[in-house]
């Protein structure tokens, strides 16, 4: 079921969460449907004081197959993207969301990333042991192909938003940053950064990309797949210690001593956001990762959630100032209990939504 949340004049999340305890009666609300996307009728938007505020909702792309095609019996935490969405559909206030439900990927958008033969050995449920065992998702599931077409078509739809609206947009997904040009690894079959950053480059209004990777793990695929290409920029931050062990290399890699804390961190992630200003880009691609977080199963790193949480701000409030459009990838997140990531996660879109109502609003 889709729902929508409602605005509350905040400026920031922190000032939205001392705002918890106020009450609705403040608010004067109502939730009316809007345009449908490829003929659908279950996209949601709000509006407040008698105003239509749907402009300024945040657009998140989500599809129970994120959950549900992946094995149950796999390693992978699937059920995060699930309670994630019950997490963010449960709050009763906050910044606006408009959920949209993806189509799955066109097969030719696949293919400026990646190489036929794999593309098709996945698509036709061919792939061997060996590529299925480096992927990782084993148990292996026929409903993994259209999760993953759709997990793909997703990130394209939330470029093509902000490609067309400005601001920001995000999928509640991916972020599949080890996906290679010809195999998949480390739980990614597919690369939607690459893919979103070489189908963006067909606009003549995008002149340069950066690829801002600040997931744990090195973005090894985006590496190796956008290496050619002058006008897209990779930064990384990562543990030097942590998968993948043989690295790529990036335009610029900045790596962490494993245990590294929140002022490490933050410092790296102002170095890399100094370079993503330096190039001039007309678009951002955020690979917003939490497995850096002190409680991650594979993360080793020590970084806080509130150390998550101005991470995200840093990043929302350089791209509201340089007026970047900007794609918001999931990324990794691994704790155990799972209930720490879904809160760093409804922590990061929570941010994303509140920054894209300022966006709007200062239109």
């Amino acid at each position: 079921m889709v729902s929508a949340m409602i605005a509350i004049p905040c400026r920031d999340v922190m000032q939205f969460l001392r705002l918890q305890d106020r009450s609705l009666s403040q608010f004067i609300f109502c939730v009316k449907p809007v345009g449908a996307l490829n003929g659908k009728k279950d996209k949601i938007a709000t509006t407040a004081m008698g105003l239509d505020r749907s402009d300024h909702a945040f657009h998140l792309w989500y599809h129970p197959l994120y959950t549900d095609g992946i094995h149950e019996n796999a390693r992978f935490p699937r059920n995060r993207y699930r309670i994630l969405m019950e997490r963010l559909q449960g709050l009763t206030n906050g910044p606006e969301y408009t959920f949209r439900t993806p189509e799955c990927i066109a097969y030719d958008r696949l293919l400026l990333a990646h190489d036929s033969d794999y593309v098709d050995a996945f698509l036709q449920n061919r792939l061997d042991e060996k590529a299925v065992r480096r992927i990782g998702l084993s148990p292996w599931t026929p409903k993994m192909i259209e999760r993953t077409q759709r997990l793909m078509g997703g990130a394209l739809e939330a470029l093509e938003h902000v490609l067309e609206h400005g601001g920001l947009a995000g999928n509640m997904a991916g972020g599949t940053h080890h996906a290679h040009r010809d195999f998949g690894s480390g739980y990614c079959v597919f690369n939607d950064l690459a893919v979103c950053a070489l189908h963006a480059l067909e606009n003549p209004k995008i002149e340069r990309i950066v690829v801002l990777d600040f997931d744990v793990h090195q973005g090894d695929g985006t590496a190796t797949i956008l290496s050619h290409e002058d006008r897209v920029l990779t930064i990384s931050v990562h543990c030097q210690t942590n998968f993948p062990f043989r690295k790529s290399l990036s335009d610029h890699d900045i790596p962490l001593q494993q245990g590294s804390a929140d002022d490490e961190y933050l410092a790296a992630i102002d170095d890399a956001l100094e370079m993503c200003q330096a190039f001039k880009p007309n678009l951002v691609l955020f690979q917003a990762g939490v497995d850096g977080l002190a409680t991650d199963a594979l993360g080793k790193l020590n970084i806080t959630r509130e150390g998550m949480m101005e991470r995200n701000q840093r990043v929302f409030e350089t791209s509201e100032k340089q007026r970047w459009p900007t794609v918001v990838f999931m990324g990794g997140g691994y704790s155990k209990p799972i209930e720490h990531t879904v809160d760093a996660f409804v922590d990061l879109f929570t941010q994303a939504a509140a920054a894209q109502m300022r966006i709007t609003r200062h239109c």
